[in-house]
Order: C-alpha cells, then structure tokens, then sequence
C-alpha cells in the first residue's frame, strides 16, 4: 500500500466471532508490512455506566471517542485505522465514517455457530449468566446482522488469527 490518505476498517459480527482477535492480528500484519496504521477495540471506547436508557450499548459515546482517537492517529501519520466494533443498522454507517474521519470499509467476520459457541463456553466458563446473555446474543445479533446487510465486505473467519486478518487485507485490497 502506498502512503496517501487515511482509511479505516471496521470489522463487525457477532460476539465471540474474533472480531478483536482478527484486529489484533490485522495490525501485527500492518506493522509486518510497514504499513503505518492503529488498531481500535470500540468496546473500551464505549466502556462507560450507566448508559443512557435510549443507547443501551452506548454507541453515542463510542463514536464521539472514536471521533476524538481517530483525529491523533491520523495526526500521527496513520494510513490504516482497524478497529472492532458492532453497527446493526445500515444508517449507522455515516456516523462510523465520520467518527473515523476517512473512508470507511465495513468488513463483516463470519463463522460457524459451533465454533463460537465452543468460544464462548470456555470465554465464560463458570459464569453462567454470562454465557447465558452471550449466547443469545450471538443468535440475535446474527439475525440483525443478516438483515441489515451493513458490511461491504464478509470474510469468513480462517483457522488462525492470521489466516484471518490476511484474509480480510486480501477482501480490503491491501
């Protein structure tokens, strides 16, 4: 990839799909390549209580902090921004691209319910509330995201991290 203008990734899906993991390696893979970029967990962007009653998981928040973070990364000479997050709605897309502050590829990670079942079973083990919510919410949030057709892009999650964050660049065309 050639140095120009800033883009950013959002990687979205269920819970326990890999979302941060396949972010993580993502940006191991960027730095590898000398690609200078950042890699963003929306979940701790949005990390705040009590939410307001009408944002539940506190997207308000996460993109106003997106906004904020995005700004110094790009500052700082960032030509990849990755970040994880959720966005369930096709009209949330222009708050994402604009809290970003580039444009904005939305890539959809997928993977077979047994696995993420498997995942979220040992993610909360002994905590069966827990598992209890995570597990139908990933049911739930499939459906959501099937309907709301909100990626760009959907990349099926590989046997490793990197497998997977190769094959999201290769989807993304770096």
């Amino acid at each position: 990839m050639s140095s120009g203008a800033p883009r950013a990734l959002l990687l979205i899906g269920a819970v326990g799909v890999g979302k941060t993991t396949t972010t993580d390696a993502i940006a191991d893979e960027l730095e590898a390549r000398s690609i200078p970029g950042a890699a963003l967990d929306l979940d701790w962007l949005r990390r705040a209580w009590p939410a307001p009653a009408d944002d539940r998981f506190n997207s308000r928040l996460e993109r106003a902090a997106l906004h904020a973070v995005s700004a110094v990364h790009r500052e700082a000479g960032a030509q990849v921004l990755v970040a994880a997050g959720v966005i369930e709605e096709r009209a949330e897309r222009d708050g994402y691209r604009t809290a970003f502050g580039c444009p904005l590829t939305v890539v959809r990670l997928t993977a077979p319910r047994a696995l993420v079942r498997s995942r979220l079973h040992r993610r909360h083990e002994g905590e069966p509330d827990n598992l209890a919510w995570h597990l139908d919410r990933f049911d739930e949030l499939t459906d959501i995201l099937d309907a709301a057709e909100v990626e760009d892009v959907t990349v099926p999650v590989g046997p490793d991290p990197r497998s997977s964050a190769q094959a999201v660049l290769r989807a993304v065309g770096i």
